[in-house]
């Protein structure tokens, strides 16, 4: 008689074939307020011919439905979150109580300014603050994710050339750049132009400065860079592109290593983006919401966003008055529909605040240290052969390892050490990229997790690797532990399937 001890996940369905007819979660009472008829309140082209087929379900359903579905997923609050370049660190909650309070959670994105002084006032504090970490005097709260602070970046460096009466044609990426960088350049109208990486991770100076020509608009560029190391050239590379007349741009996402430290501005960059959602803890994933504001110089100031929030003197000798300025004539325009997500603004405001100048420049000071005490560990025995570091100096905040020893002695791969790990209720790292190390893992173990997490992490990396000595297939083949096995992600994103029938 066989017994199972083990029962099966509960078949994972959506929350229309739950439904049931005839079930409600809540029937509201009659109201007493007199009907209008839909016609007097919408435009007839706006409305349905048929009601919309929502699902019938009970109320403890709904709650269940969506409490299960999260469970299936991994997330910060259930383990160890080392993902590479992503900085998924631990976002305090204190801040989300903030960010929930009705004065926050309900202000509406149309109230008139002279009604919403509290709101402009911590949107105008934040980008002073944001000033003062990048070294950059201008700061433009818009854009809604990294990937949109790029392009406003770019759009920024167009708008400075063109006003010169300069048609530049060209922006250079390093071959180490995160990968949204040469999307967004092509996106914004210009040529991509790769920069190789030198043997000690940083740009090749070399390289650079034969691709310096005149119809090259910017550099993008981070530091420190993907590999996680600072580029020591970063004087020099200021000033081979600031000669041919580019601006210099610094991609915010690995500005976690060097807050309170170095800043952007004092390397000589021109245009900085921050990613709210990995620095300054907005929660991160999932699609979103982000916040990825710029700073800027002050030959770059005129062309920021419009509108900007600014501070404006007092009428009747009370406080400052806070307003939205539209009045700038040589402005890219607007970049979003609103001012950015609100929300993550005061989440951010907060973590500022609640930790300080000090408290930033030690996030980052812990952050590193981290990170190169876990790289000291995976180097030991039994995982160092294994999995050697790419570049062998002293890292930032991440360090990029290469599989290739893995690969060749035990015959797994990385996506296998990446699919094994959830085993062991450990995200992976991010794996291939940078495209330049075989086999990559990025590991950023960020400066919220302790050392006994950081030890049991490199204990578990050595144990994989035992495994994978005697029996390579264990990992070939896993997860086995998770809601979903090992997925064809190259058929999932060449053959999507994002709609299903509703049931009859």
């Amino acid at each position: 008689m066989s017994t199972r001890l083990i029962p099966e996940p509960a078949e994972a369905v959506t929350i229309f074939e739950r439904s049931k007819p005839g079930r409600r979660a809540f029937t509201p009472p009659p109201t007493d307020v007199p009907e209008v008829a839909i016609e007097e309140l919408l435009p007839a082209e706006l409305i349905r011919r048929e009601p919309p087929r929502l699902p019938e379900i009970a109320e403890p359903e709904i709650v269940r439905h969506y409490n299960n579905l999260s469970k299936k997923n991994f997330d910060l609050d259930t383990g160890f979150y080392p993902l590479g370049s992503c900085t998924m660190k631990h976002n305090p909650k204190l801040n989300e109580r903030v960010a929930a309070l009705p004065g926050h959670a309900k202000l509406h994105p149309l109230q008139e300014p002279a009604y919403a002084q509290g709101a402009l006032e911590l949107m105008w504090r934040l980008q002073g603050a944001l000033a003062e970490v990048s070294g950059l005097p201008h700061v433009s709260l818009q854009p809604s994710a990294g990937s949109h602070g790029e392009l406003a970046g770019l759009l920024l460096t167009r708008a400075y050339h063109e006003d010169r009466g300069e048609q530049r044609t060209k922006v250079l990426t390093p071959d180490t750049a995160h990968g949204t960088n040469p999307a967004t350049v092509v996106m914004a109208g210009y040529e991509v132009v790769k920069v190789g990486t030198a043997p000690d991770g940083g740009i090749d100076l070399e390289d650079l400065e034969r691709k310096a020509t005149p119809d090259v608009a910017c550099l993008m560029l981070t530091n420190p860079n993907t590999l996680g190391l600072f580029d020591l050239n970063i004087e020099r590379i200021a000033e081979i592109v600031h000669a041919i007349g580019a601006t210099l741009y610094y991609d915010g996402a690995n500005l976690n290593a060097v807050m309170g430290i170095s800043r952007p501005g004092d390397m000589g960059f021109d245009i900085v983006h921050f990613n709210l959602h990995k620095s300054f803890t907005q929660p991160h994933g999932g699609g979103g919401p982000g916040a990825g504001p710029i700073a800027v110089s002050e030959r770059i100031e005129p062309y920021l966003p419009t509108p900007q929030v600014v501070q404006r003197p007092p009428d009747n000798g009370d406080g400052p008055v806070y307003d939205l300025d539209f009045d700038r004539p040589s402005s890219i325009g607007r970049l979003r529909g609103f001012q950015g997500n609100y929300g993550v603004f005061v989440r951010s405001y907060a973590y500022i605040c609640s930790v300080g100048g000090d408290g930033l420049r030690e996030v980052s000071e812990t952050a590193v240290l981290n990170a190169n005490y876990l790289k000291a560990l995976l180097a030991d025995d039994g995982i160092g052969e294994y999995l050697p570091v790419a570049f062998d100096r002293m890292c930032m905040h991440e360090f990029v390892l290469s599989g290739s020893g893995a690969r060749e002695a035990l015959g797994i791969r990385t996506l296998d050490i990446a699919k094994r790990l959830l085993d062991h209720r450990v995200h992976p790292p991010t794996v291939y990229f940078p495209l330049l190390v075989d086999e990559a893992l990025m590991i950023e173990p960020t400066e919220t997790e302790t050392k006994e997490t950081l030890d049991r992490f490199a204990e578990i990396m050595r144990e994989l690797l035992a495994e994978a000595a005697e029996d390579p297939e264990i990992a070939r083949n896993a997860p086995y532990s998770t809601p979903v096995r090992r997925l064809d992600e190259a058929g999932a994103a060449r053959r999507p399937v994002v709609r299903q029938p509703l049931p009859e």
